[in-house]
């Protein structure tokens, strides 16, 4: 639903320089985009969560390329990359590592897991159970792991994208509302429709014996990602707008049809998922669009539907877009 509220403004002469920004991430589509066709909405979501430092769960049956999309995006980003298959038998220490007595030294030496890196896939992250969950609590949060009593940092830039297939629930763990809640971005994504399918068939037709990753290239090095996160923090946001921020995230808390509200680290990820709205845009000012856009996706896995409206087929997309509506926007 989130479409509809794209921003179509003019172009302008910016006070902050955008040009290398924009450039690099267009670059960066068109290299997904020899492997995905469609899905526009989760790549863009997925480049914003990158230049928001945030982490993301996608969301979506099987074989809508989650998980190839979030490889091809690691693959366009010269950093660290790590894969965890999540399964119900995943251990704490198979994710963050564990202590190894070495004989040479008799002492314990500390063997990092693969959380230690800078892009982390995490596939079928709800096939584990509640101890492997909590594993991600302070990594994620605080990008720190603390091991027999001594802090690890992570090296920056860090990011973790997860999936999880909503229909199939037999093997599979609810998330804690606490472990959502560190999730900039919940992105649900559909299937392709009639002309992207074909194209699909045709694309897969004319490269089958090419590795899908092979035809993708690096386009942004980490430090200019770095440089990049740290240009959308100097992005202008007007005071009426960071009030329209708060006002949503209260009426959140106040909708009759929501049994749990926002957080204020929903107000915190809206701010920053809406300079980065601004920032792929070439623009260094937030506008209320670019607000209404990262709604959707900051929202929908913080607030939880009463469970009268969700048994009327009540859903949190279409509360945040009524939400949405019944606030005035800021001019």
């Amino acid at each position: 639903m989130e479409e509809q509220y794209q921003d179509k403004a003019p172009e302008f002469q910016s006070r902050l320089d955008m040009t290398d920004l924009r450039n690099n991430l267009e670059r960066v589509k068109a290299e997904i985009g020899k492997v995905i066709i469609g899905q526009e909405n989760m790549i863009e979501h997925l480049l914003v969560a990158l230049l928001s430092n945030g982490h993301v769960l996608i969301e979506g049956v099987p074989g809508v390329a989650k998980t190839i999309t979030a490889k091809l995006l690691a693959k366009t980003i010269s950093v660290d990359f790590s894969r965890i298959q999540f399964t119900p038998d995943l251990m704490p220490s198979d994710i963050l590592g564990t202590s190894v007595f070495n004989v040479k030294e008799a002492d314990f030496k500390f063997k990092k897991g693969p959380i230690f890196s800078n892009f982390i896939l995490i596939d079928e992250i709800n096939r584990s159970p509640a101890k492997t969950q909590s594993a991600l609590f302070e990594v994620m949060e605080e990008q720190q792991i603390t091991m027999d009593g001594v802090k690890y940092q992570m090296e920056e830039p860090f990011l973790v994208v997860a999936t999880q297939n909503p229909i199939e629930h037999e093997g599979t763990y609810r998330l804690p509302e606490a472990q959502l809640d560190r999730f900039l971005f919940k992105i649900e994504v559909g299937y392709p429709n009639l002309e992207q399918e074909i194209e699909i068939i045709k694309n897969q037709h004319n490269n089958r014996l090419e590795d899908k990753t092979d035809v993708v290239q690096t386009v942004i090095s980490g430090q200019q990602l770095k440089q990049y996160q740290q240009l959308v923090k100097e992005i202008i946001v007007e005071q009426n707008l960071l009030e329209y921020i708060a006002k949503i995230i209260v009426n959140t808390r106040e909708n009759q049809f929501l049994y749990l509200g926002a957080s204020p680290r929903a107000s915190l990820a809206l701010l920053t998922a809406s300079k980065a709205f601004s920032a792929i845009r070439g623009r260094d000012f937030v506008t209320p669009e670019d607000i209404k856009e990262a709604s959707f996706a900051v929202l929908r896995h913080r607030i939880i539907v009463s469970p009268e409206r969700e048994m009327e087929g009540l859903t949190a997309d279409e509360i945040i877009r009524q939400i949405l509506e019944s606030i005035e926007v800021p001019r």
